[in-house]
């Protein structure tokens, strides 16, 4: 009996961490995705310009910075604002897009800018330059899909779905936070 216990208790523990680093996996990967995208669509630099370093920075902010960073919002929203009916949905919302995305966007640019090797002054004034324009994109996209997520989307699902639209976000992020 003892040893069917412990045996399901690592199952769970191991099933939780296993669908988290796959979601990891999935932000990083689809951050990436997003600067791809950025570097080939916007930017058009072609695959002879396309700079893997780059790339590969902004997956390391996906995995490292956007993914648990945003999970763990999700886990803190649905505690401040538990259920899922389509009032609580906008009051998630309300939140989501009043107070945590201008910290995160901020946060988010000043990391790329960090990583691009900008010094302290120089990313301040990149954030003075492009912070207030990148939020009202923000404000574009995310509060239609955020309603949709917080009132359709299981919470251990709101990661994955929103990471699979920010695609288009991520491309957008991309081009903005490395544009010198």
């Amino acid at each position: 009996c003892l040893t069917q216990m412990f045996k399901t208790f690592e199952m769970t523990v191991m099933e939780k961490r296993r669908f988290l680093t796959i979601l990891l996996n999935l932000t990083g990967s689809l951050v990436g995705v997003g600067d791809v995208i950025s570097q080939q669509l916007i930017e058009r630099r072609g695959l002879a310009n396309h700079s893997m370093q780059r790339t590969a920075k902004m997956m390391s902010i996906g995995f490292i910075f956007v993914g648990p960073v945003i999970g763990g919002w999700y886990k803190v929203l649905e505690k401040i604002v538990p259920g899922g009916s389509k009032t609580v949905a906008f009051k998630k919302m309300i939140l989501d897009q009043a107070a945590f995305a201008p910290c995160f966007l901020g946060c988010f640019l000043s990391i790329t800018g960090a990583l691009n090797g900008l010094s302290v002054e120089e990313n301040l004034a990149k954030l003075k330059r492009d912070y207030k324009d990148a939020l009202i994109s923000n404000y574009y996209l995310w509060p239609g899909v955020q309603i949709a997520n917080f009132y359709f989307i299981p919470l251990h699902y709101r990661l994955a779905v929103v990471q699979v639209v920010a695609i288009i976000w991520n491309s957008y992020l991309s081009w903005k936070a490395n544009k010198i």
